[in-house]
C-alpha cells in the first residue's frame, strides 16, 4: 500500500497548488477583463474538484474486502476517477469554450494585463512543481516494473496519478495559451486573441477528459494484464512441477496493486491429489513473488483433450 500513500501525496500537492492558483487567476481575470484568464480560473477550479474526487477514490478503494464485497473496493477508485474526468469536462472545458465564443461574438475590451502576467508566472512555477511530483512517481513505478515511461503512463492502472500528470501538463499548456491571448490582445488591441485562447483551452480540457474517462472506463469494464505479462504468467506456471499445460488464462486488473489470475491447468495424468494441491500452492507463491501486484490466484485442474 506504499504506492497508495505516494499517490495520495501527489494528489494533495496538486490540489493545494490548484486551489491557490484558481483564486489568483479569477482575481486577475476580473481585473484584466481577460476571458482566457477566467477560463484558466475555471480550469483550476475543475482541477481542484477533480483532485478532491481522486482523494475520495484513494480513500474508498483502500477499504479491505468484506462479506458484501469479497473482491474488495478497488473498483471504487475508477468510479470516482471517472467522475473526476466528467468534472474536468463540465467544469473546465464547457465554461472555457462558452466564454471564448462569447468573447468572439460580443467583443471584449482588454484591460491591464500586468496582474495576469504575474499570476500566470507564479501559476507556472506551482504547476511545474506539482507536475514534477507526479512525473517522479510515474518514473519510479515504471522503473520498478521495468517498463518504458511513455508506455507505463498510457497503461498504468493508477489512474489517479495519471490524472494529475495529464491535468498538470494541460495546465502548463493552458497557461501558455492564456499568456498568448493576453499578448495578442495587448499588441493588437483586440479581444479576438483572448477568445481564441479560451476556446483552445476548452478543447485541450476536452481531450484530457476524454483520455482519462476512457482509461477509467476500460478498467471498470475489466482490463487484463498486457500481453507480454500474460505470456510471462504462462511461462511461470509451466515451471511448476506437475503442470504440463495452461489451457486457458484470465487476468483482471482490479487496482494498481490488485491483479486477479484464473487459469485452467492441465496436470500430469499420474499426479496424485496431494501433488496437485502442492503444485497449486507452489504456483500461487511463485506468481506472487514474480508479480507483487497479484492478489488472487485461482487454478482449476482441467484435463486436456488428447488426440
Amino acid at each position: 500500500m506504499a504506492q497508495n500513500g505516494e499517490s495520495t501525496f501527489t494528489v494533495i500537492v496538486a490540489a493545494v497548488a490548484n486551489l491557490g492558483i484558481a483564486a489568483a487567476k479569477a482575481v486577475a481575470g476580473l481585473i484584466s477583463g481577460s476571458s482566457a484568464m477566467l477560463s484558466e480560473a475555471a480550469h483550476s477550479v475543475a482541477d481542484t474538484v477533480t483532485e478532491v474526487m481522486l482523494l475520495t477514490a484513494l480513500k474508498r478503494s483502500a477499504k479491505p474486502a468484506d462479506e458484501d464485497h469479497p473482491l474488495g473496493y478497488g473498483g471504487e477508485r475508477y468510479v470516482w476517477a471517472l467522475l473526476a474526468a466528467v468534472a474536468t469536462f463540465v467544469g473546465g472545458a464547457v465554461f472555457s469554450v462558452y466564454d471564448g465564443v462569447h468573447t468572439l461574438t460580443h467583443g471584449e475590451e482588454p484591460g491591464d494585463p500586468l496582474v495576469s502576467y504575474v499570476v500566470l508566472g507564479v501559476a507556472f512555477l506551482l504547476e511545474s512543481y506539482s507536475l514534477r511530483t507526479g512525473l517522479r512517481q510515474v518514473k519510479g513505478e515504471a522503473q520498478r516494473v521495468r517498463a518504458p515511461f511513455g508506455r507505463y503512463l498510457r497503461l498504468t492502472p493508477d489512474t489517479t496519478v495519471k490524472a494529475v500528470v495529464m491535468e498538470d501538463s494541460a495546465a502548463l499548456v493552458g497557461l501558455l495559451l492564456a499568456a498568448g491571448g493576453l499578448l495578442g490582445g495587448q499588441i493588437t488591441g483586440s479581444g479576438v486573441w483572448d477568445g481564441i485562447a479560451s476556446i483552445l483551452i476548452g478543447v485541450l480540457l476536452v481531450y484530457v477528459a476524454w483520455v482519462l474517462g476512457r482509461s477509467n472506463a476500460q478498467l471498470l469494464i475489466g482490463r487484463p494484464l498486457p500481453r507480454g505479462m500474460r505470456e510471462e504468467v504462462v511461462e511461470e506456471l509451466l515451471t511448476v512441477p506437475h503442470i504440463i499445460g495452461v489451457l486457458e488464462l484470465t487476468t483482471l486488473i482490479q487496482g494498481p496493486d490488485e491483479v486477479m489470475i484464473a487459469a485452467k491447468i492441465d496436470f500430469r495424468d499420474v499426479a496424485s491429489a496431494g501433488q496437485v494441491e502442492w503444485a497449486c500452492e507452489e504456483a500461487e507463491q511463485q506468481l506472487r513473488e514474480r508479480f507483487p501486484a497479484v492478489s488472487r490466484v485461482y487454478l482449476d485442474p482441467t484435463p486436456a483433450r488428447r488426440t
